[in-house]
């Protein structure tokens, strides 16, 4: 599970683009605590959904032009022109070349091969969120993928990440973790497009995870708010309860009981 001690190659950010960025702070702060909070009359509307006074995540209001509300994830480097160039040679596309955000770090956007956007973030100022594997915040990241084989390759060469399979009901479940850190920093995992029956019909993207102490109270509640259950709550042995959920605007995310870890 993530936590706030970045290494590279995890992710260390989190944000949302939305067509309604009053709703989305309505809704996220009635499901998980959030408040949003600007970033400031020169940050362009941007601002940190803050849970008890700890940034969770970042958000904005998004033009119809630059896509359908969605989460981004970015993922920590000490080198931004570096990853951006070897995303490139490894057959993927620069979105949004490295640039300087009011000194707090060095973003970049990138498309690996399949068309998913990821972000990545070289930290100034700001090292990343403040909270991460806690109720309320994010906890795994899992990337919808047609191809397991070139997606492992690509992340591997952009940005160092290792593979490994885990056994899974129904089979093997692939899990990412940091460049030499080993499989106990697994912060994520691959999965097939075409074997889940809730994302196939979507295009492959990178579905985020925060962790709750109620996932049936969290459906009940983001049902009530206008939001969408992708897929009810359910028992997984070994790693917990989770639901999928989309916001009232369509951007996708999930939520997790996770089971304790064994010592």
């Amino acid at each position: 599970m993530l936590t706030t001690r970045f290494v590279n190659g995890a992710p260390n950010w989190l944000d949302i683009g939305t067509s309604d960025i009053d709703r989305a702070s309505a809704f996220y702060g009635a499901l998980f605590g959030w408040r949003f909070v600007s970033a400031g009359p020169d940050a362009g509307g941007y601002g940190f959904f803050q849970l008890a006074g700890r940034t969770a995540a970042g958000g904005m209001r998004s033009a119809p032009e630059q896509g359908p509300p969605a989460w981004t994830v970015y993922f920590r480097t000490t080198d931004a022109d570096a990853i951006c160039k070897a995303a490139e040679q490894a057959h993927g596309r620069v979105l949004l070349p490295p640039m300087d955000v009011m000194g707090q770090g060095t973003m970049a956007l990138v498309a690996d091969p399949s068309g998913v956007p990821f972000g990545v973030w070289q930290p100034g100022r700001l090292q990343g969120v403040d909270v991460a594997g806690e109720p309320g915040s994010l906890c795994w990241v899992e990337l919808y993928t047609p191809d397991i084989a070139l997606a492992a390759a690509f992340y591997h060469a952009t940005l160092g990440l290792e593979t490994s399979g885990v056994p899974f009901p129904g089979g093997t479940y692939t899990c990412l973790n940091p460049a030499g850190a080993g499989e106990e920093s697994m912060f994520g995992g691959v999965v097939p497009l075409a074997d889940d029956p809730t994302e196939a019909p979507y295009p492959a993207y990178w579905l985020p995870y925060v962790e709750v102490a109620d996932v049936d109270a969290v459906v009940a509640r983001a049902e009530g708010l206008g939001g969408i259950v992708r897929t009810a709550a359910t028992d997984i042995e070994g790693v917990g309860r989770i639901a999928k959920l989309a916001d009232p605007d369509g951007a996708r995310f999930a939520v997790i009981r996770s089971e304790p870890r064994e010592a």
